[in-house]
């Protein structure tokens, strides 16, 4: 059996507000999107293949301190891309978890940005190399792992 991740369905509380985010920042299309009442959707996603869903039915913000989802980590193919996915978060007035890029731990070539959506879902956006000039903020800890 060989399994991959679909897409990836998230509750958000202001469609408005969230599908322009997810667009601007993942580089995103909008491949659906729909209303039945007041239950609003958006499907997205790259060279039609979906990636992201938006459900809004969320009646509050994300919680860390809750069983469940802790992060959604997204690679990217060079740490320049990563750079680039920062100056457009930067540019969206996002607040990052540490200051620029950072590795993934101390010693780790692998690392990337941490940050949240408008609705405190907490994100990450990295490459596989080019991270290691930075210090890790976390000493022996992921660096993913309490942000």
């Amino acid at each position: 059996m060989s399994l991959t991740t679909g897409h990836i369905g998230l509750n958000v509380t202001d469609l408005d507000r969230s599908l322009p985010f997810y667009r601007s920042v993942f580089g995103l299309d909008l491949l659906q999107e729909g209303r039945d009442g007041d239950r609003r959707w958006a499907f997205l996603g790259r060279d039609g293949e979906l990636r992201i869903t938006l459900w809004q039915q969320g009646s509050g913000g994300f919680a860390a301190d809750l069983a469940g989802l802790h992060h959604l980590s997204f690679q990217a193919e060079s740490i320049d891309e990563v750079r680039e996915r920062e100056a457009a978060l930067r540019e969206l007035g996002v607040e990052f978890a540490y200051e620029g890029v950072v590795p993934h731990g101390e010693g780790a070539a692998s690392g990337g940005v941490f940050f949240a959506d408008p609705d405190g879902i907490r994100l990450e956006i990295f490459a596989a190399t080019g991270a290691d000039p930075a210090l890790a903020p976390a000493g022996a800890a992921p660096t993913c792992g309490f942000f």
